[in-house]
């Protein structure tokens, strides 16, 4: 057998998105020039803090992000992990390689009945979210999944732009019967809820699903094995106080994700909306060793407002389109990063030196050391 040894090639620009976590942007302090991209958790960096999530509002410049892997038509199935890349912090954007990054936590794959893919929670790893490579610029996406059943875990299948469009089908464990339905604009969050609860639905845990977001430029609707439970207009989506017309209309990644929700660093209506508190010592948690929920496939085709070229590979921002909503345009720029990336050198190679390799390599390539060849 040959060991391999996996030894991140840290690159300056990743030395500073490491060290560059600590600046916050945000609409009123845009990154600066040295760590232009915004993470979508709102810290300035380089390296995948300009991959998915990259909010371009709130980066350097528009053009600090990369630009998105355009969406296309695919079935997506899970007999096997293999299109799946299991750390997001390794992916360089390149979307032919994998059709989905796990951005936390853990997946297992059940191989029974022709596969299946398990989104795991566990009381130490926080939930489990995936997100596809490729966007979607409207379109209609499917998700085939059995939820969780346990009060304050939600089972979530969503989609998410850059700048915080959502779309989302979100089922709190409490009650395997309902589904909840939802949309949001830029983050904003409405003064009136937008969601809704749709009723009726056989046991969401032990009976799969397919459940549709089919997101139009003039109308989003919701379905449950292809019955309709829900639409919202696009003309009705305009806020009444402000007069911006708050639809989701920029190009989003397709999430995943198993999520905890009653524990105690949530704010006390989320714990009562996703039924109290977890209880870590469930027989199901104890005896599986984590909640867990099903997703047996995904579908999604594509609707953008004008059939991409055969050269189109991304979706770029330009500038505003109106006081609020930056356009969207197709490019054939490449989305895949040139920072840092994994290298791997096979065990046999170093010979009797792999200790003493080891021993200054890491230090080295972290900076802590200085190795003289």
């Amino acid at each position: 057998m040959i060991l391999t040894l996996v030894v991140l090639a840290l690159s300056s620009s990743s030395f500073l998105a490491v060290n560059s976590q600590g600046i916050v942007c945000n609409v009123t302090s845009p990154c600066p020039e040295s760590t232009p991209c915004c993470s979508e958790y709102g810290f300035c960096g380089t390296g995948n803090f300009c991959l998915g999530g990259c909010n371009p509002l709130y980066s350097n410049s528009l053009d600090s992000c990369l630009p998105n892997p355009v969406c296309e038509d695919a079935t997506h199935t899970f007999a096997d992990d293999s299109r799946i890349l299991t750390n997001a912090s390794y992916f360089d954007g390149n979307a032919s390689e994998y059709d989905w990054v796990v951005d936390k936590g853990s997946i297992i794959n059940t191989n029974s009945s022709g596969g299946e893919l398990g989104l795991i929670l566990t009381e130490t790893n926080g939930g489990t979210r995936l997100s596809s490579t490729r966007y979607v610029h409207y379109g209609i996406i499917s998700a085939k999944l059995k939820t969780g059943r346990w009060p304050g875990v939600v089972t979530a299948f969503i989609t998410m732009s850059n700048i915080k469009d959502e779309i989302d089908w979100e089922f709190p464990g409490a009650n395997t019967t309902t589904g909840q339905t939802n949309y949001y604009w830029q983050g904003v969050i409405p003064n009136a809820t937008h969601g809704e609860t749709e009723t009726g639905v056989s046991d969401t845990f032990s009976n799969y699903h397919e459940y549709t977001i089919d997101w139009q430029p003039d109308a989003l609707t919701f379905s449950i094995d292809s019955n309709v439970v829900r639409t919202i207009k696009q003309s009705d989506a305009v806020n009444p106080t402000t007069g911006v017309n708050e639809y989701p209309n920029t190009p989003s990644r397709i999430q995943l994700s198993l999520w905890p929700a009653g524990i105690n660093t949530s704010a006390p209506g989320t714990i009562q909306w996703s039924g109290g508190m977890i209880n870590w010592q469930d027989s199901d948690y104890v005896s599986a060793g984590h909640f867990y929920a099903l997703v047996q496939s995904v579908t999604v085709k594509c609707a953008d407002p004008q059939s991409p070229g055969a050269n189109i590979t991304s979706y770029v921002y330009g500038s505003n389109q109106t006081t609020d909503t930056p356009t969207v345009a197709f490019s054939n720029q490449t989305t895949i990063n040139g920072a840092g990336h994994l290298f791997e050198l096979p065990w046999s190679m170093l010979g009797g030196l792999g200790s003493q390799v080891m021993s200054w390599m890491i230090p080295a390539l972290l900076g802590l050391v200085v190795v003289h060849l």
